[in-house]
């Protein structure tokens, strides 16, 4: 117990030194409460603003799909290398090591797959989202589908529930085979995530306008891989968002199916956080398959 009467010497209380805010460093995030924004903090780096995040969520709709017959095999080596683990709630318990100390983008919609209609979900708990230590939920939002109006209420479900617990929502657009890629969907379904409370969008990257998609989204955008491309080619896509204001990458097949996984999440990183242009990340890739065993 100090003493009531405190007859030390003062300490140095900064008198005339104001105290300077705290400005967070992620795009449309300043008023988020502090969990959210620590969450936030650990995915996207605090030094670039960006992250390189590994998803491996596909069998939710797509069952063992290649590369990842085997998640023990195919996945955890790759657990080191990345930001943030996009992953169901299954996968996370099952092959995902509790002391790898990864933030998780959790899988928090389901309910159909390739053999039916995509996109006819549900939401799952938030309180499962807590008991994983889930860093963001991310939810399907299938803009201008059949299930427009379910998927956006599911979205708003989320955001919802994890405002109460500091959990952010990663709303993902969805794109089918009736919605084109293009830059003018892109910016509605992102734009359309983000108003309706999404923190963070993940969308699909177009040649043509894409700094439009990102300038017209007002919290940060991450790109999906999509299907396979040659490492290089999938490089040059990496490279061409970031530089037209994508804040990283959300890559799935790109990475799991390369044939060298581990040194593809390594280029990848390269491009994302430290500017690497396509030609060298791909050199850095080709040396460190050649290390392989």
């Amino acid at each position: 117990m100090p003493d009531a009467n405190d007859s030390g010497q003062s300490k140095d209380y900064g008198i005339g030194i104001p105290q300077k805010p705290d400005v967070f460093f992620l795009k449309g995030s300043g008023n988020l409460d502090w969990g959210m924004k620590d969450r936030l903090a650990r995915i996207f780096s605090p030094k670039s603003g960006r992250t390189v995040m590994l998803a491996f969520d596909h069998g939710y709709i797509m069952g063992p799909t290649t590369g990842l017959e085997r998640m023990d095999l195919t996945i955890v080596p790759l657990i080191p290398h990345a930001d943030c683990l996009m992953c169901t709630r299954g996968a996370l318990r099952q092959i995902v090591p509790a002391a790898s100390g990864k933030p998780i983008a959790l899988r928090a919609s389901a309910g159909s797959t390739v053999l039916t209609e995509l996109n006819d979900e549900c939401v799952i708990d938030v309180e499962e989202s807590v008991r994983l230590n889930a860093s963001l939920m991310a939810v399907m939002v299938a803009v201008g589908s059949k299930f427009e109006a379910l998927t956006i209420r599911n979205l708003t479900r989320l955001v919802d529930m994890g405002n109460r617990y500091g959990i952010a929502t990663l709303g993902v657009t969805a794109v089918g085979k009736e919605l084109t890629r293009d830059a003018r969907y892109l910016s509605l379904a992102s734009r359309i995530c983000a108003e309706n409370g999404a923190h963070v969008v993940k969308t699909y990257y177009c040649e043509e306008g894409f700094e439009k998609v990102t300038a017209s989204c007002p919290v940060p955008i991450v790109i999906a891989g999509g299907k396979k491309l040659p490492e290089l080619d999938a490089l040059r896509m990496a490279y061409q968002a970031v530089e037209q204001g994508a804040a990283g990458v959300d890559m799935g097949r790109n990475v799991f199916q390369a044939d060298d996984p581990v040194a593809m999440i390594q280029a990848v990183r390269a491009v994302v956080h430290d500017g690497e242009r396509p030609e060298k990340a791909f050199e850095l890739y080709k040396t460190l398959e050649a290390r392989k065993p």
